[in-house]
């Protein structure tokens, strides 16, 4: 019964103002007497971590717009702030789409998550190369990530209270330790300490975060905790460490997150999941796993229920770590769209998040809820 009464109360999330279609006036008049008492995720969690979610420009300008603003406490832009949409030419920014969420966030009161500084992937090929297209020395690609760190950073200096600074510097490869990106190889590992330093020298204020996947891997967590551990040690202004966590109903293991969040929290620094979703789908790590992969789009029982227990221990175990972590941010907004829809796995649907296509809570967003102590 309570949970019928709850999932009554949230149908306010199916439309937004006049301009979304709703089958009767019965519907219109439950939206109208529930809207104004139906609480937030955001709200259930306050007194523990900022709850967040990866938008678009489009989104905001959708019926998903009004569950933006009732559950989440800020947004990140996942893609309009990264290098190769925001800064397409050397003499060139396109701030049109990041200046569009950031107005919506401020409009909206929520706090916004930059995302990202640096990034091997979706950095424009110019970035990295001459007007003879031969490779830029050290010093030139130095420079070029200070100009672009500098003129992001600024142009959303006191609004923009957080920042991915480096994104996915280090190799999944065993005996590895960075990633052999484009940056690397020019700079060696050099670029990663000064990326912190240029956003830091932009805005003093803004908190500085490494982030990274994987990081529930030994091996991986490992090299991204010496990593941070090295750069904090080293005196580079670092303010914490993201875990994106892209996990899925068959991981992470209760005490592999609990180990995981138990190590970085060790570090001092502040942690914030930046990217969670709950695949409904086995994790493949290699390509023999993809092409056994289940395929099956149906949303079943049987992953539902999975999903529901994996979203309940990973929340248990943020806030039994409340004190370290101090946000938690979705990866898209509902099962409408995410950007597991075809990946790994080629015309296969997901429903990762906690709202449904309708934009409806989910049985696990209650039970998520209900962690609550």
């Amino acid at each position: 019964m309570k949970y019928f009464f709850t999932v009554l109360a949230s149908c306010f999330l199916i439309g937004m103002l006049n301009s979304f279609s709703l089958k009767n006036k019965a519907e219109k008049e439950i939206i109208a007497t529930t809207i104004d008492s139906t609480r937030g995720l955001k709200d259930y969690f306050k007194k523990y971590f900022t709850i967040g979610v990866a938008v678009s420009p489009r989104s905001l300008k959708t019926d998903e717009a009004v569950l933006i603003v009732k559950h989440f406490g800020s947004v990140t832009p996942e893609n309009a702030m990264k290098m190769g949409p925001i800064h397409p030419k050397e003499n060139e920014y396109y701030f049109k789409d990041a200046d569009s969420i950031v107005a919506f966030a401020k409009r909206n009161n929520q706090k916004i998550r930059g995302h990202n500084l640096c990034w091997h992937n979706q950095t424009p090929r110019w970035f990295f190369t001459n007007t003879t297209g031969d490779t830029v020395t050290k010093a030139v690609l130095l420079e070029r990530l200070k100009e672009h760190i500098t003129t992001v950073v600024n142009r959303y200096k006191g609004i923009v209270y957080a920042w991915d600074v480096v994104n996915e510097a280090i190799s999944d490869k065993q005996g590895e330790f960075y990633r052999n990106s484009a940056f690397y190889r020019i700079c060696g590992e050099e670029f990663i300490a000064k990326a912190f330093e240029y956003a830091h020298e932009a805005d003093p204020n803004a908190l500085l975060f490494y982030n990274d996947y994987n990081e529930i891997n030994p091996q991986k967590r490992e090299k991204m905790y010496q990593l941070v551990k090295g750069l904090k040690d080293a005196g580079v202004p670092i303010n914490g460490i993201g875990l994106q966590g892209h996990w899925a109903i068959n991981e992470p293991t209760d005490t592999v997150l609990a180990n995981t969040l138990e190590k970085f929290s060790k570090l001092g620094l502040k942690i914030q999941i930046t990217e969670l979703d709950i695949s409904v789908y086995p994790k493949e790590h290699n390509s023999r796993e993809r092409v056994a992969a289940d395929t099956t789009t149906t949303f079943s029982p049987e992953k539902e229920a999975q999903q529901i227990e994996m979203y309940k221990q990973c929340f248990s175990l943020f806030e039994k770590y409340k004190k370290s972590i101090s946000s938690v941010t979705f990866w898209n907004i509902s099962d409408r769209s995410s950007w597991l829809d075809n990946f790994p796995v080629r015309g296969r649907k997901d429903y990762p998040l906690l709202f449904d296509k309708n934009l409806l809570p989910k049985k696990a967003f209650w039970e998520v809820v209900n962690t609550i102590n």
